[in-house]
């Protein structure tokens, strides 16, 4: 399989757990590829073997779409885990280097960087490592944008899109922090939110929905 295969299907499965549609401009969006593209590789993939694509729109890994996702996933978050705590490199350009390591990597590798980095639970954007999260998954989070004014909550993922990471890095904003909703905004459907330091900051519509949180009390 080549490595843009790979890449789309590491993708939809990812997707599986924003809590939104998967559909052929999402996909554009966090791969930054044209939708005559990805309408291209979809009915590839589809004929492979590895999704169904109604004419609705629905897209859907088959079991042997997820096995092999699941397993890219996996070796792709190792070796973010590995590139930002041990080579230090920023969390907003891990993505990339791991994507030219993960398609020469074998299970013989995989299997002792695993046990090298001590089995991590999550790599640095906040994602679960298939087979490391001790029976937790992504589906345990809770997009931004769906969380009620007055409510605080802790930033536990946000999506390996480039340009978004430029703008969260840009607020200032890091997993693990804890924030209170303020206000979501009628008008241009930003949020307004308070960090523990009294800090107010407003997120972008579009951010919003890129940022992965769990209830705090």
């Amino acid at each position: 399989m080549s490595p843009n295969k790979e890449n789309y299907l590491k993708t939809i499965y990812e997707l599986n757990f924003d809590f939104t549609k998967i559909t052929n401009k999402r996909i554009s969006e966090i791969m930054n590829v044209s939708a005559p593209s990805v309408t291209e590789m979809l009915n590839s993939l589809a004929s492979e073997g590895y999704l169904t694509h109604s004419p609705y729109n629905k897209i859907t890994l088959t079991p042997k779409g997820n096995k092999v996702s699941e397993k890219l996933v996996k070796t792709h978050r190792l070796w973010e885990v590995f590139l930002h705590d041990c080579l230090k490199y920023p969390v907003d350009n891990v993505h990339n280097h791991a994507d030219a390591l993960e398609h020469s990597s074998d299970d013989d590798l995989m299997t002792q960087l695993n046990d090298f980095l001590g089995h991590p639970q999550r790599c640095p954007h906040g994602g679960i490592i298939p087979g490391n999260g001790q029976g937790e998954t992504d589906a345990d989070d809770k997009l931004l944008s769906m969380v009620k004014d007055g409510v605080h909550v802790q930033i536990v993922r946000i999506s390996d899109n480039y340009d978004f990471l430029q703008y969260f890095g840009s607020l200032s904003l890091e997993i693990d922090d804890t924030i209170r909703i303020i206000k979501h905004e009628k008008f241009d459907g930003s949020l307004v939110v308070e960090k523990d330091d009294g800090t107010m900051l407003t997120i972008g519509a579009k951010a919003i929905d890129y940022i992965f949180v769990e209830e705090r009390k």
